[in-house]
C-alpha cells in the first residue's frame, strides 16, 4: 500500500489565479451551504456542534515577560467544521488578529484554511485565506439580499468602509442589481471617500460620502455594517427607511425599537444558541453577549423581550421554504451573520478542486512514508 502524502499549498497569488474574488460565484457556493445547515449535513466545533470556534484570549496582565497581553482586537482563533453535500470534507480556519499590525504594514487578521481528509485526517490543501475569508464574508451578506430584499433596491448604504465592508459590497452588487447610488460612512471620512471613488469607478454608480447616519439610513434600502468592533455604531429604528434590509457583518447597537420593530433573520440558529450556551458556562452572560454580533438581541431575549432563539428564524430555512422571509415592501428586516467555518471550508475547497485542474500550486510532501504507523 502506498503510504505517501502529499498536499497542495496555495498562496494569496495562487487563490487569485483560481477565483477567490469571483463573488457571484462566491455567492451560489454560499446559498448551497445554507441549504447544507438547514438540513443538519454539517459539523461545526463543541459539544453541540456549532460552536464558532476556540481562542487564545489574551491577559491584561501577565507574570511572564514573553507572553502576550490584551490589545484591540488580538487574538487566536481555530475554526474546525466538517461539510456534507458535495464538498464531504473536514477543514479549519486559523487565525490571529491585532490591531497593531497595521503599523507593521499588515492586515488586523492574518487567515489560513487547512483541508483535511475525513476519513484520515490527511492534509489535502493549505492555502492563504484572508482574500478567502473576506470573499465568503461579503457573500453571506449577498445571499440576503437575494432573499431578503426589496426587488426595486435602489439606494445602498455602507456603514463602515474597511476591507470586508468593500467585500460585501462587491458581493451585495451581483443580487442588488437596480441599486443607483451607494453612500458611504465611515469615522475616517477618507476612507469613505476612498472607497467611494473606486465604486463609482468600478461600477459607475452615483456616490456619496455622508457623515449624518440617521439622514444616509433614511434614504438606503440596503444597509451594511461592517465597522468597528472597538467603537460599535448605534442605530435608531426611525432612522430606517420602510422596508430596508439592514445586513449586520460587524457588531451594532440599537434602541430597542430597532430589534423589536424589525424581522430579524439570523444566518443559523445553531450557531446563537451555542454564542448563548458559552456565554452562561462563562458566568458572566452581559459580558460575553459585549463582544457578539447577536448580543443585544439575546439580552432582548433573556428579558422575554423577544422570542427564543428556537423559535426564530434563519436564513438556510427561508430558503428552503420552511421559514417566513419578506412578506411585504415596508417591513424591515435585520439579517444577523456571525461568521461559520463551513462557509470557508465550501470556498476553500471550491479553490482547491480548480487548483487541481489547473496545475496551479505548490505540492509539499508531508512523508513518503510514515515513521510511527
Amino acid at each position: 500500500m502506498d503510504s505517501r502524502i502529499e498536499f497542495l499549498y496555495l498562496s494569496e497569488q495562487d487563490t487569485i489565479k483560481v477565483g477567490v474574488n469571483n463573488a457571484s460565484e462566491c455567492v451560489e457556493v454560499c446559498e448551497e451551504v445554507f441549504k447544507l445547515l438547514a438540513q443538519g449535513d454539517y459539523l461545526m466545533g463543541g459539544t453541540n456542534h456549532n460552536s464558532h470556534g476556540i481562542g487564545i484570549i489574551f491577559p491584561k496582565e501577565s507574570e511572564f515577560p514573553n507572553m502576550p497581553t490584551a490589545g484591540p482586537d488580538r487574538r487566536f482563533f481555530a475554526m474546525p467544521a466538517y461539510l456534507g453535500g458535495r464538498f464531504d470534507v473536514c477543514g479549519n480556519k486559523w487565525y490571529g488578529s491585532n490591531a497593531a499590525n497595521s503599523s507593521k504594514g499588515l492586515p488586523r487578521s492574518i487567515l489560513t484554511v487547512l483541508l483535511n481528509d475525513k476519513d484520515t485526517g490527511a492534509p489535502l490543501c493549505l492555502m492563504s485565506a484572508n482574500l478567502l475569508s473576506a470573499a465568503r464574508t461579503g457573500a453571506i451578506p449577498a445571499v440576503a439580499v437575494r432573499r431578503l430584499g426589496r426587488e426595486d433596491s435602489e439606494v445602498c448604504a455602507l456603514l463602515g468602509c474597511g476591507p470586508i465592508n468593500k467585500s460585501c459590497y462587491r458581493n451585495i452588487m451581483t443580487q442588488a442589481k437596480t441599486i443607483k447610488k451607494v453612500i458611504f460612512y465611515d469615522l475616517f471620512e477618507d476612507k469613505a471617500r476612498e472607497m467611494a471613488e473606486w465604486a463609482k469607478k468600478e461600477y459607475g454608480v452615483e456616490t456619496e460620502v455622508s457623515s449624518d447616519l440617521p439622514v444616509l439610513l433614511s434614504e438606503a434600502d440596503i444597509v451594511t455594517v461592517a465597522a468597528s468592533r472597538i467603537k460599535p455604531l448605534f442605530i435608531e429604528k426611525k432612522w430606517l427607511k420602510k422596508g430596508a434590509l439592514v445586513l449586520l457583518s460587524g457588531p451594532v447597537r440599537g434602541d430597542d425599537e430597532f430589534w423589536l420593530e424589525s424581522k430579524i433573520v439570523y444566518d443559523h440558529i445553531g450557531l446563537h444558541e451555542a454564542y448563548v450556551e458559552e456565554a452562561v458556562v462563562s458566568g458572566d452572560r452581559k459580558n460575553y453577549y459585549s463582544g457578539v454580533i447577536g448580543g443585544p438581541i439575546y439580552n432582548l431575549i433573556d428579558e422575554n423581550k423577544l422570542p427564543d432563539l428556537k423559535d426564530s428564524v434563519d436564513l438556510g430555512h427561508v430558503i428552503l421554504g420552511a421559514g417566513e422571509g419578506r412578506t411585504n415592501d415596508e417591513e424591515n428586516i435585520v439579517f444577523v451573520a456571525c461568521g461559520m467555518a463551513v462557509f470557508d471550508v465550501a470556498w476553500g475547497y471550491e479553490l482547491y478542486r480548480r487548483a487541481l485542474e489547473k496545475g496551479i500550486g505548490q505540492k509539499l510532501l508531508l512523508w513518503d512514508a510514515p515513521a510511527l504507523s
